[in-house]
Parts: structure tokens; C-alpha cells; sequence
């Protein structure tokens, strides 16, 4: 199977600041290095993304994976990143066809740190099936949720950061990524599973971010039956998930959650509430 030529750049994720507190005492703090990043399809200009810049080849795979702009990961012959102009530049292998009609219609999204989709939101979600046999088992998603809580993270060292997450159905971790949005930390996630051919069929997303419909098609087009947040959701969040069988939680803190939808995929053991069975 053929794959893309990457570059592996590398570059600082936090700045040192100095800051006045309310008593006008003198300190440091690490804040996120928030940068831009340019991304040229062809020689074509096609989007800035803002971006923590940790893994931007991913991220720019992804990107175009989840705005339906390439179909396959062997349609990419290089993605070059150089930070000393802000830009990526990707090669593919036949061009993109209608590029231009493809781009020029946009959905302004809810998201943050990308803000828009290029194409119908909906245009795709019908023809999408997830797994109908895929369960979680409730000790699982407890397993995941302290996963989280336990993790180092830039958003522990300097805030302003939204995780991403995808873990196997046993809840064994097997992707974490952070950034200024959202959007940016699933595209980055979706980039690495194209590229090491992994399916979602079997897995579980989770996003410190709230659910909006955008995430949920992201998730969907992923084959990811299974979505967790700390946060909530959107109506319209809710009303695909809802068409797509998937199963939404949100509000997953400690041993609280609020399943919204896909019911019939998690296993509850309530035996995990009483104390008479150990959270894996």
C-alpha cells in the first residue's frame, strides 16, 4: 500500500510569559504557542488552520480526510511542512478533481480553531453504517474517563487546549493529541489512523470539547461507533448521532455520565455503583 512522504516537524507547543497577579506580584506561566498554518494542495492555497503545531503532518491529513477532499491515503505522494513559513505543502498523486466548486461552498460550524466545512454537512451521514454489534462496557468507559484525568498534558502545564483521544474497546489508549481546537485535535487523530490503516469499527472517541454536529460526522466518517465528552452536546450533535445509531456521552466525569443516544450499544454493570466490583 502506497503512503505519503512526511516530514517530522518539530516545534516548541508552550511560550514562558510573565504575568501580575492581584496583588501585583512578578511570575511565569506557560501559555499554548498558538501558530498558523498554511496549506497548499497542488500549489494551490487552500486553508490557514490555527494550530498548536504538534502534529501537524497528521493534522493536515486529516483535514483533508474529513472534508472529503481525498478519499484515499494512496491518493497523498508527499505532505511537507515548514514552519519557517507557516505552511504546509501536499502533493498528490492525480490532482483533486473540482477542486474549486468542491471549496467554494462552506457551512460556518460551531467549531473552534477551524470554524468551517467545505460541502454539505449532511451530504455523506446516509451513506455512513456503523458496526451494529459494537458494545462498551460501562467499567470500560470508567477506565477511559481516569485515563483522561490521569494523563500529562499541555492543557494541566498551560490551559487553553482542547484533547482528543481514540481507544481501543478495552480502553487501552491508543492515540492522545492537543490543540488551540477541537476540530483540529479529531483531524490530527483521523490523519494517524489513515495513516497507520487502523479502523474505528472497534473504538472509542473522547473530546474534552462539546459535541457538535461537525464532531459527530467526523466521528462517524471515522467508523468510530462510540463518543465520549466531559462536555455536551448540540441538538443538532444529537440528531445525527441519534440517525447514525451511535452511541453519545456526554458529561463523562468520575463515575457520572448522561447517555443521549445508541442505548442499546453500552453494557451497564451497576454492580460498579454499589462497590462490590473494582473499576478496571
Amino acid at each position: 500500500m502506497l503512503r505519503p512522504v512526511l516530514t517530522n516537524a518539530t516545534i516548541e507547543l508552550t511560550r514562558e510569559v510573565e504575568v501580575v497577579d492581584e496583588r501585583g506580584r512578578v511570575s511565569t506561566i506557560f501559555i499554548p504557542a498558538e501558530r498558523p498554518l498554511t496549506v497548499y494542495v497542488d500549489k494551490r492555497e487552500l486553508v490557514t488552520l490555527m494550530t498548536l503545531g504538534g502534529a501537524p503532518e497528521a493534522l493536515t491529513l486529516g483535514y483533508l480526510r474529513n472534508q472529503r477532499l481525498v478519499r484515499s491515503i494512496e491518493d497523498v505522494a508527499s505532505v511537507q511542512v515548514d514552519w519557517s513559513v507557516e505552511a504546509v505543502a501536499v502533493t498528490t498523486r492525480n490532482g483533486i478533481a473540482d477542486v474549486e466548486e468542491r471549496t467554494s461552498k462552506r457551512v460556518v460550524t460551531t467549531g473552534c480553531g477551524q470554524g468551517s466545512v467545505f460541502g454539505g454537512l449532511m451530504d455523506e451521514v446516509d451513506n455512513i453504517v456503523l458496526p451494529p454489534d459494537a458494545r462498551l462496557k460501562q467499567s470500560v468507559l470508567y477506565k477511559i474517563v481516569d485515563s483522561i484525568r490521569t494523563m500529562k498534558s499541555i492543557y494541566k502545564q498551560a490551559g487553553s487546549v482542547h484533547g482528543c483521544a481514540l481507544f481501543s474497546s478495552e480502553g487501552e489508549l491508543i492515540y492522545f493529541v492537543e490543540d488551540v481546537g477541537r476540530h483540529n485535535a479529531v483531524d490530527a487523530i483521523a490523519g494517524r489512523m489513515w495513516l497507520d490503516d487502523i479502523s474505528g469499527h472497534d473504538k472509542v472517541f473522547y473530546s474534552t470539547g462539546r459535541l457538535t454536529s461537525e464532531m459527530v460526522i467526523k466521528g462517524a466518517q471515522m467508523g468510530i461507533p462510540f463518543l465520549l465528552s466531559r462536555s455536551g452536546t448540540t441538538q443538532m450533535g444529537h440528531m445525527v448521532a441519534e440517525k447514525l445509531d451511535m452511541s453519545l456521552l456526554a458529561r463523562c466525569t468520575g463515575t457520572h455520565f448522561l447517555l443521549l443516544t445508541g442505548r442499546e450499544r453500552l453494557v451497564f454493570e451497576p454492580q460498579l455503583l454499589d462497590g462490590s466490583l473494582r473499576v478496571a
